[in-house]
């Protein structure tokens, strides 16, 4: 294969950077209007800022002295600690989501290319980046996982260019990105089986295995503040690991049926299949992506089922090189010369078509926060004007004094991480908070173990806070007369 051509190369960087303007535009925007969460953005803006202090990832969101990596283990964030020394802010993290995002344009236009031609390979590249679960992970804020998307990629490049060596050293990098890439691997060792390469296959899978078992059995249990891990959510399959393997080796025909149990599970199958004709499903690349997919389709939590999660960014890169693996593979049987394969110009084209269409019909059939296609509100400038609600979060959190222990509302805590010890409702210490942000317009304040409005309220109470402002669109901010404590300055300092 000859190496792109400067002009080749110029329009692959002109697509990235388009994308990766409206993303930090949509980004930034969100952040502004108060829409950034502590679930997750403030929880990783504490933890990548301790780390830039040569500190423990404690994160009070998640709980008094609590340790990040006994909730889970991604020791790779800590790589984005230098930022913080560059530019002091959350945003800085959600700038390094969408670099990792648009470089993963990079693998799959260069193994499409490959396939194909420029010009498909660039109009992969395009729909990766146009497609549904890109938007919705920009719509999220930052995430661990955003480290995988970018590697799988050159892991599918690596294996197309008989690199069997250099696909491990990539996937070895996954180990550290999440406790269960540990069966990524191992899939990813099932294609280097496919593909004959017997001895880098079972390397391979040796070490996802030693990493499942290092980070799971070993790592968090260690920090967490029970001991253990604290996502087994399998119920269906068993109480632990090794009865759920009993259980799916014995009884498959028993497994199967809860993969289709809800509507949103089948939807989310059918939103990554559908679009792409099923073609992933005649590619043995599809088999890298079953442990991420079939660990959400067996998980107990309702959450992650849903379409509007960062979850799916990876998966959309394995499934659309999945796609044009079938279409290279159809056009080769076909008997079709040359790089021309009109399919294969049609598909991408169709995504691209979608997630401009699907912006615009969504709007009126779905509520913002079920929307899959989010960008659509930044590019028609829906979104550029800061509302009220936004407003009101802003004169909260200016009334708030540097070094304060704070209890904040999900969406008010990423604006104080930065200056202020930050927890969400109960989860610091009752002796320490000093100021209250309660939400009464959200059904629960988030955290560990959430509360209500009226519960958060009426242990504001107890605890003599007194209200700073009132109802200001929905929420209070509370104040009691102690000074900062020393946990919480020091915290910050």
């Amino acid at each position: 294969m000859t190496r792109p051509t400067a002009k080749d190369t110029l329009s692959l960087v002109v697509v990235m950077t388009v994308f990766a303007g409206l993303y930090l535009s949509h980004s930034f925007l969100r952040f502004r209007n108060f829409e950034a969460r502590g679930y997750d953005l403030g929880i990783f803006d504490q933890a990548v800022r301790r780390y830039a202090q040569f500190e423990a990832p404690i994160v009070p969101i998640k709980g008094e002295d609590f340790h990040l990596l006994g909730d889970h283990f991604h020791p790779i964030i800590a790589v984005l600690a230098p930022l913080y020394w560059i530019w002091d802010d959350p945003r800085v993290l959600n700038v390094a989501l969408v670099v990792l995002l648009v470089s993963a344009a990079v693998p799959v236009y260069f193994v499409v290319r490959g396939w194909f031609s420029h010009r498909i390979g660039l109009l992969a590249a395009g729909a990766l980046l146009a497609w549904w679960p890109f938007q919705v992970f920009i719509d999220w804020d930052f995430h661990e996982i955003a480290f995988a998307v970018p590697v799988i990629g050159w892991v599918i490049w690596a294996v197309e260019r008989r690199r069997p060596w250099t696909a491990v050293v990539l996937s070895s990098f996954l180990l550290l990105v999440r406790e269960d890439m540990g069966a990524t691997c191992l899939a990813i060792a099932a294609v280097l089986l496919i593909k004959r390469h017997w001895f880098p296959a079972g390397c391979l899978m040796l070490l996802g295995l030693t990493g499942l078992w290092v980070a799971v059995g070993v790592v968090i249990p260690h920090f967490a503040p029970d001991g253990e891990f604290a996502y087994w959510d399998y119920s269906a399959l068993g109480p632990s690991a090794g009865a759920a393997a009993v259980f799916l080796l014995t009884q498959p025909w028993n497994a199967l049926p809860i993969l289709v149990d809800h509507p949103l599970k089948i939807a989310l199958v059918a939103a990554h299949l559908v679009p792409l004709w099923f073609l992933p499903l005649a590619s043995p690349y599809t088999i890298i992506a079953l442990p991420m997919l079939l660990s959400r389709l067996f998980n107990d939590r309702l959450t992650v089922w849903g379409l509007v999660y960062h979850y799916d960014a990876t998966l959309s890169v394995i499934f659309l090189l999945a796609a044009f693996d079938t279409l290279r593979r159809i056009r080769g049987r076909s008997g079709t010369r040359g790089k021309t394969f009109r399919p294969a110009t049609i598909l991408p084209i169709s995504l691209i078509a979608l997630s401009l269409g699907g912006g615009l019909i969504l709007q009126f059939a779905t509520e913002r926060e079920h929307h899959i296609f989010p960008l659509h509100w930044t590019y028609t400038g829906q979104n550029w004007h800061m509302s009220e609600r936004a407003q009101a979060h802003q004169r909260a959190v200016d009334l708030i004094p540097a070094g304060a222990c704070v209890e904040a509302a999900d969406t008010a805590a990423p604006h104080l991480t930065h200056r202020s010890y930050v927890g969400l409702a109960g989860t610091l210490d009752e002796d320490r908070a000093n100021w209250l942000i309660i939400d009464t317009w959200v059904d629960e304040l988030g955290g560990t173990d959430p509360k209500t409005p009226d519960q958060a309220l009426a242990r504001a109470e107890r605890l003599d806070f007194e209200a700073v402002t009132a109802d200001d669109e929905g929420l209070w901010l509370l104040h009691r007369d102690i000074p900062n404590h020393r946990t919480c300055t020091e915290y910050v300092d």
